[in-house]
């Protein structure tokens, strides 16, 4: 069946266990994912098994030579679901080494929703059922209730073979079982017409399931969609120009993007300047200008200029490629509370089955009577499927994640989204998250008569030409953008930590701190207030001095992002505490701080900053927010780190969650989105357990009886669903 890899596969099939991915069709919910994994789990030489009901897929290692791989698909098919491998990491690894293609699989396009198997089903039995009731009505004594048992018996037949089978693989308790059992009972004691509505009602529920379920799965296909098929690569050879597949990009490769065009690739242009709408990728409205060396992600729309891009990433691992995995991976961990359910459910269904069976024998055994009872507790069988209560939480946070991946907001599971949303104070890092981090010339002050901030700004620039140090390379961009040129210099030197210095037009010219400047040279009581002023705004001073004279001074500082402020104080109305926590000095800290309106810890080293992780996680959840890169640290130590910043790569790759668009606000809206899962999956347990709660009452007070039971609990699944579906709008 699976042709991917085969040799090497068949080859390495007796090296023990082998990692294997498929694609089960049919497979929308929680339960049907439960009785799988169960299922498969029992099998000798089965381990590491993750099932996936969000996108369908069922990952394992398997060790053949204890169980073949065609008796494992077998098992899968006789639960009732298809099965079409997958390649797995293994065989993207291997393509991208050899610079292939990954392979595809031998997965087949599914069917529309009339076409399949549950529809043919629900068609069959509506037919029979409406056979039936004109029967029924048009001549009554013809066939009596038996004009409703070809129905009932179809759908008995259809689920009672997949009851057993389930039951057989490990799972007794599943909701088919409930279901046969019913309808089996209400044809024993001449309830032919309910038997028939129960199995009609429960194949449209199971319906309803597969359309739910395949609307919260559209919007993740939607960005793999955005990726487009086909890319134009210029030949190395002639510079010719031909279209390719994207997924055969190799790196290195140029490929031509042109105005209106997805980038078939991540790269980075070689050629041509323009805007690029990334909100595919980012949730960024705004496009963004690019030119020669900026980075560019598959996806994105080329908004205006013709652009050559060299290929940095395959089709496996571009971003886009890298964000459906992850969310892939996120919706295959379980939350805590979705853990708690599942354990719950386990304990649950068992003994509302012995309930059940109690409220329809023990009654009857003190007189009452047998027909009466035996049907409430069928009803009740019925009441006790798990299938809405199992149900509310993976499908809130199924959505939750599908709607933060759309706007940029990665969380890497189901725990890491609850526990963002019960966070009572966030940990910043300053450089690179809530500054941009990259310092700028803010102020440039002149202190000589004879000196200007264009001549002062042209001294320090052609002294500071052969530095990379960030206060260097801010004048330097500064002198760059005014259009002051750069002056020679000979014996240029450095003073560590101290000064910068050269011979400009046969002159000494030195760009110093205001400490060391001061050893040679004596600045003006007005001057020295000047250059407090600025130290205390948090801005980091350099004096320019021409032999025994200072000129001006130049100020730069690493600004805060635009939307610093407006983020932190969304965070406050959300309830939430920002603190900063800095490796820079005290009254930079501080400055920064009041800016925007939040705590500092300022002067820290990396140990300092676990402590004061440690000391705030203490008090109540804390979730640290860094750069992914120098702060792993303390976003590891943190009840839950978000990663934001410059690096993409970084971004997927470091703590529970990511900011893909550089915006402090987002981690508001990180909050927010997690308060309303959290919100969403309370409601959903509300609905499960309140109709159940309501049919218990009223199927023993006999006002309910089966159709009605069945519809609860088809309806619970229903609004449970559309309920979670709402998140997708968030």
């Amino acid at each position: 069946m699976n042709q991917v890899a085969g040799a090497d596969r068949t080859a390495l099939s007796t090296n023990g266990p082998q990692a294997l991915r498929y694609r089960v069709k049919g497979m929308d919910c929680p339960t049907c994912a439960g009785k799988i994994e169960t299922a498969v789990s029992r099998l000798p030489g089965v381990a590491e098994v993750r099932v996936n009901y969000g996108s369908q897929v069922l990952d394992l290692a398997l060790d053949e030579s204890s169980t073949p791989r065609t008796e494992l698909e077998g098992r899968i098919e006789r639960l009732g679901y298809g099965v079409a491998p997958l390649p797995t990491a293994a065989d993207l690894a291997m393509a991208q080494a050899s610079g292939g293609a990954p392979p595809a699989g031998t997965e087949e396009p599914e069917p529309p929703l009339w076409r399949s198997r549950k529809a043919l089903l629900g068609i069959l039995i509506s037919a029979l059922f409406a056979a039936g009731f004109l029967v029924e009505r048009i001549a009554p004594g013809l066939a009596g209730e038996y004009a409703y048992w070809p129905g009932a018996l179809v759908g008995l037949a259809y689920y009672g073979r997949r009851a057993a089978v389930a039951a057989f693989a490990g799972t007794p308790f599943s909701i088919e079982m409930l279901m046969s059992v019913a309808t089996a009972g209400a044809l024993a004691i001449h309830a032919a017409e309910e038997a028939a509505i129960v199995v009609l009602l429960f194949t449209i529920g199971e319906m309803l399931e597969v359309v739910a379920a395949g609307r919260a799965r559209a919007g993740i296909k939607a960005l793999a969609a955005l990726v487009p098929k086909t890319a134009r690569l210029v030949d190395e050879a002639d510079g010719t120009i031909r279209e390719v597949a994207a997924a055969s990009l190799a790196i290195g490769q140029v490929v031509v993007v042109r105005p209106g065009d997805r980038v078939p690739a991540d790269g980075v242009i070689t050629d041509g300047a323009s805007s690029l709408d990334e909100s595919p990728i980012t949730g960024e409205s705004v496009p963004k200008p690019k030119e020669v060396g900026d980075p560019v992600y598959a996806g994105s729309v080329n908004a205006d200029g013709a652009l050559q891009v060299r290929v940095t990433k395959t089709a496996a691992d571009n971003t886009v490629a890298r964000i459906l995995h992850l969310v892939e991976e996120a919706q295959a961990s379980k939350s805590p509370t979705a853990r708690f359910i599942d354990r719950f459910s386990a304990v649950y269904t068992p003994i509302a089955f012995v309930f059940a069976a109690a409220v329809a024998v023990v009654p009857p055994l003190l007189g009452a009577d047998w027909g009466t009872w035996i049907y409430r507790g069928l009803a009740l069988l019925l009441i006790a499927c798990p299938c809405a209560l199992v149900l509310s939480t993976p499908a809130a946070i199924a959505s939750g994640l599908a709607a933060g991946a759309r706007r940029g907001l990665l969380v890497k599971g189901g725990a890491a989204l609850e526990v963002i949303g019960r966070v009572r104070t966030v940990a910043f890092d300053k450089t690179g998250t809530l500054t941009a981090g990259r310092p700028r010339v803010s102020d440039i002050l002149v202190f000589a008569p004879d000196a200007s901030e264009r001549s002062l700004l042209g001294l320090a620039a052609a002294v500071e030409s052969g530095s990379s140090h960030p206060i260097a390379r801010a004048i330097l961009d500064r002198a760059s953008a005014d259009g002051v040129p750069l002056r020679p210099t000979r014996d240029a030197r450095a003073i560590p930590g101290k000064a910068v210095q050269a011979t400009v037009m046969g002159q000494t010219v030195l760009v110093a701190s205001p400490r060391h400047a001061a050893e040679s040279v004596r600045l003006g009581p007005e001057a020295e207030r000047a250059v407090a002023d600025l130290e205390a705004h948090g801005k980091t001073v350099v004096i320019v001095v021409r032999g025994a004279e200072a000129l001006g001074a130049i100020a730069v500082r690493d600004e805060p992002r635009a939307d610093a402020a407006a983020g932190i104080s969304a965070l406050r109305k959300l309830g939430v505490r920002s603190v900063m926590l800095t490796g820079d000095n005290r009254r930079t800290g501080e400055a920064v701080a009041s800016e925007l309106g939040l705590d500092v810890k300022a002067e820290l080293l990396p140990q300092d900053k676990l402590a004061e992780i440690a000391a705030l996680k203490a008090a109540a959840p804390v979730a640290m927010v860094g750069d992914g890169i120098n702060d792993a640290p303390a976003l590891a130590a943190a009840s839950v780190g978000i990663a934001m910043g410059g690096g993409t790569d970084a971004a997927l790759e470091t703590a529970d969650a990511a900011v893909l668009n550089d915006r402090v606000g987002d981690v508001a809206a990180l909050v927010s989105l997690s308060r309303a899962t959290l919100g969403n999956i309370r409601q959903n347990v509300a609905i499960a357990l309140g109709l159940k709660a309501v049919f218990l009452v009223t199927t023993i007070a006999g006002i309910t009886g089966l159709w009605p039971a069945i519809l609860a609990d088809t309806g619970a699944t229903v609004l449970v669903t559309a309920n979670a579906l709402r998140l997708l709008r968030a």
